[in-house]
């Protein structure tokens, strides 16, 4: 199979916009590149229609990519541009023999430094008092400062482990709760459970793989009252319903979320103005994404290499 005959699906609605060298690295290559057309994430209908007969690879965003529309693609290989692959069935995909990569390092700075710029911005009201200034009002909030509080990273991989690493730059005392490290000794932080570590924590930040639930509502009543929860995870992490129940009644002081059940965002979690709410953009450097994109791509040219394509 010559490269000019194989197409290849572009999922991210980004991709490539910043700068154009992932894209050019692809045709340079030999291979016919087609562009998400709906500039969003793509549905699952959507994907299966777009999956035709002559694309043979996928640079994967977040579209499910599930048993079912495997079956009926002729994928090759699935490079997906970000670090987690919760919605690629993993198994299916080894069974009918299609490559699966990711590009870990690429975001993990630029989602770490928006962790930490979003919760300064929480813990001081910074934008209660933008959109209070932008409407000709002089009203000084007080906030609160990192140091001295404690915090609980939900999730130590290389993202926890870079807020980690802010975090302690703040005199910030960090708890860590991650059951695949078995070995505490690998972890220069205490180990904690999560029961135990939510009634101490003023900050809790995830950043697990996975999409199953973490925070629900039980986890949100053994809060610290007047925390602060981040979630730079998967969306489905937490429940969004039981954190605006949180917040109604003062269990939770604030919140930030930059990824959600649902996406594009419209629930009800819009109505609290100490909840700062951004579209996915964890990792939406410049840097950051020309890294990722071209960490994606190559990773799909060694795949259909090693796949004796």
């Amino acid at each position: 199979m010559e490269n000019n005959n194989m197409k290849i699906l572009i999922g991210p609605s980004s991709f490539a916009d910043q700068d154009r060298a992932p894209l050019v690295k692809l045709e340079n290559n030999g291979y016919s590149v087609l562009i998400n057309p709906f500039r969003r994430k793509i549905t699952k209908e959507e994907l299966m229609e777009l999956l035709a007969e002559d694309v043979h690879g996928i640079i994967a965003g977040l579209e499910t990519l599930d048993r079912e529309v495997l079956e009926n693609s002729h994928l090759k290989v699935i490079s997906r541009c970000g670090a987690g692959i919760s919605n690629v069935d993993t198994s299916a995909a080894k069974e009918l023999g299609i490559r699966v990569y990711n590009t870990p390092f690429g975001p993990t700075r630029a989602v770490a430094e928006l962790t930490m710029g979003c919760l300064l911005s929480l813990i001081r009201q910074v934008p209660l008092m933008d959109r209070s200034l932008h409407d000709g009002k002089w009203n000084k909030l007080i906030g609160r400062q990192l140091k001295g509080m404690k915090a609980l990273i939900i999730g130590f991989g290389r993202i926890g482990q870079n807020v980690a690493q802010l975090l302690k730059a703040f005199e910030v005392e960090v708890m860590v709760c991650d059951p695949m490290f078995s070995n505490k000794s690998d972890v220069p932080h205490v180990m904690v459970n999560l029961e135990d570590a939510l009634p101490q924590a003023d900050i809790i930040s995830l950043h697990a793989s996975g999409s199953e639930q973490i925070i629900g509502p039980r986890e949100l009543s053994l809060l610290k009252r007047g925390a602060f929860i981040l979630n730079a995870a998967r969306g489905e992490v937490i429940d969004e319903s039981a954190l605006a129940d949180a917040l109604d009644s003062g269990q939770v002081a604030g919140a930030w979320l930059d990824t959600f059940n649902q996406e594009p965002y419209s629930g009800v979690l819009k109505n609290y103005q100490q909840v700062i709410l951004t579209p996915h953009v964890g990792s939406y450097t410049a840097e950051g994404r020309l890294q990722m994109e071209l960490d994606a791509v190559e990773n799909l040219i060694r795949g259909f290499r090693e796949a004796g394509f």
